[in-house]
């Protein structure tokens, strides 16, 4: 999402959910550098949603700034925190290999 790279989210991947889930088509994880940017991010992020028509969004999380989860409908999306992403490692359970040290690892969106 390039939208979360604009809002200086790093570490940015994009899953394709497409014949491994019904949950929803992707999932987007993205790292902030801390409580207080994970939970920025996600409020910019709800904005914009909202901006485009996208209602009713409750996020979960977002008092805490640990971990912020997004349900969008068709795209999932998981702010972490450093720490927390890497202990949970949600790629690794969607069979994708997060990539380290760059900017942003998936397509924009």
């Amino acid at each position: 999402m390039t939208c979360l790279e604009d809002l200086k989210a790093v570490d940015v991947a994009n899953i394709d959910l497409r014949g491994k889930s019904s949950i929803a088509d992707n999932m987007v994880v993205a790292t902030g550098t801390s409580s207080r940017q994970v939970a920025s991010l996600a409020e910019r992020l709800l904005h914009r949603l909202k901006d485009r028509g996208l209602v009713g969004l409750k996020p979960e999380g977002l008092r805490q700034g640990d971990w912020v989860l997004i349900d969008a409908g068709d795209v999932i999306v998981h702010l972490f925190r450093p720490e927390i992403r890497e202990f949970y490692n949600i790629e690794k359970m969607w069979g994708v290999a997060p990539e380290t040290g760059g900017r942003s690892s998936g397509t924009g969106g």
